[in-house]
């Protein structure tokens, strides 16, 4: 009888993406992961949860786990996969610590949407907006610029998280704003003789008539030494409120002013709020970039008319603590404000110390998200339709892209360990991608537009024409 000799070792493997100890929905495709130990010649990995268990096994390290095993192991949710690797050198198996992957009940959106685009945003190639279903590997374009005279493409956004009703901007060539609604695309001009510019950073009420606009005047700074490799700063900006029904811009003196800037706004998921980022305009820009200190405020909305209130709530004050707050995210049941936290600034995707907080708006209490955080930066982020999911970008891993990671947090506010967004071969797939996940948003379902009538909208089309309005 062959003796086998097993060494038994009190750590836990060194694997890639690290998925020890995350939480993932009963619905996500496999956690496939390499092992990362060079000397070894033989790999093994074992998955328990319950009565099912399987093992996999691989000379590369990596381990590819059947779908149909991956569905039987997760089923119901509730439930601790346990898996055990082991790895074989020079003739002698050695079996790590063991490791736990939890598996929630709550269910998360069959797809997100992201863009994908070179990190430095000074110069790019190809570019497009994709969409991933979380359920399987499967990604395909929504629209891309290799039919649009490699234009830049950037800002979309979803109502409610419908792949039915969207909007992405377009720039220089075929420039315009593209809205998708009941199956055709528009083009609008949003420039008006009363705005600084066209819309720019968007999000939908949820009922998709309105949409929210910050309009700015940005610039960049590219560091040659700052550790925040870019600066993306406004000379000025407003905020304003585009009716689709009407083609139509509102806004009021409190969201356009010279006095401030005001940008990153988002509505409640009532659609009576309109929260945005504020500060004193900064007028010695750019050297006075890291003075922008901006705050997290409100204003009320009625979407009936169109009107804005004629008062300002902050909602979280950075400034006070020298501070700064940007991308202010509603959570679907009204009960959280989900912002990016960083130094100075609103355009935080390449601050270091950007961190995601959370302000429970029932009683005002400001957490930082510990378990979500890295020490590099972690910024833009999106809630799922249930409310226990957020993906967002992180530069967690080498510090130059940003890939998309996906967080449970459950009712009481508290995150869990986040999981990098699983790909069929992990190691190969990221350590070959040489382009950034930039906006990730969760939606329902697959959008059935696709790069084609997208193209076909910004070459023959005429952009509609708004008007302004001034509210109150």
């Amino acid at each position: 009888m062959k003796t086998i000799l097993i060494f038994v070792l009190a750590v836990l493997p060194r694997i890639f993406p690290d998925y020890s100890g995350v939480t993932v929905p009963e619905n996500i495709a496999p956690l496939n992961f390499s092992v990362i130990e060079p000397s070894a010649g033989s790999f093994r990995a074992e998955f328990s949860s319950g009565p099912v268990s399987f093992t996999v096994k691989s000379r590369s390290g990596d381990i590819s786990i059947p779908l149909k095993k991956w569905k039987d192991l997760i089923a119901g949710g509730n439930g601790t996969v346990t898996v055990s690797t082991s790895v074989r050198k020079n003739g002698v198996w050695e079996s790590y610590k063991p490791f736990n992957i939890y598996v929630s009940s709550d269910r998360i959106d069959s797809h997100i949407a992201y863009r994908l685009i070179p990190p430095g945003y000074e110069v790019w190639g190809r570019m497009g907006i994709y969409q991933r279903c979380l359920e399987s590997y499967r990604q395909t374009p929504v629209a891309e610029n290799r039919l649009t005279d490699d234009n830049c493409m950037n800002c979309h956004s979803f109502a409610n998280r419908r792949p039915d009703r969207m909007m992405l901007h377009m720039r220089a060539e075929h420039g315009g704003t593209y809205i998708l609604k009941d199956g055709e695309i528009e083009k609008v001009n949003t420039k008006t003789p009363e705005t600084i510019a066209a819309g720019v950073y968007p999000q939908w009420s949820n009922d998709g008539r309105y949409i929210a606009f910050s309009v700015n005047d940005i610039a960049q700074i590219f560091h040659s030494s700052d550790p925040n490799r870019v600066e993306v700063y406004d000379n000025e900006s407003d905020v304003v409120v585009y009716d689709v029904e009407k083609h139509e811009l509102i806004f009021s003196p409190l969201t356009k002013s010279e006095e401030y800037f005001e940008t990153m706004p988002c509505f409640s998921p009532d659609g009576r709020a309109l929260y945005f980022c504020r500060c004193r305009a900064v007028e010695n820009m750019p050297h006075g970039y890291q003075e922008a200190k901006y705050n997290i405020v409100k204003i009320d909305f009625d979407p009936a008319t169109g009107s804005l209130g004629d008062n300002l709530v902050t909602v979280y004050d950075a400034e006070s603590e020298g501070k700064s707050a940007s991308l202010p995210r509603i959570s679907p049941d009204g009960r959280f404000l989900l912002f990016t936290h960083q130094t100075y600034g609103q355009f935080p995707i390449w601050h270091k110390d950007a961190d995601l907080y959370l302000v429970n708006l029932e009683n005002g209490e400001v957490s930082r998200l510990e378990e979500l955080n890295s020490d590099d930066a972690d910024s833009y982020h999106s809630w799922s339709s249930n409310g226990r999911w957020i993906v967002f970008s992180s530069r967690r891993d080498d510090g130059l892209y940003t890939k998309p990671y996906i967080g449970h947090i459950n009712a009481e506010g508290k995150a869990s360990k986040p999981f990098l967004l699983p790909q069929e071969n992990p190691r190969e797939f990221y350590l070959r991608l040489m382009e950034s996940f930039n906006i990730p948003e969760f939606i329902t379902g697959k959008v059935e537009a696709g790069p084609e009538d997208f193209a076909k909208s910004a070459i023959d089309g005429t952009a509609s024409e708004v008007t302004s309005r001034k509210s109150f």
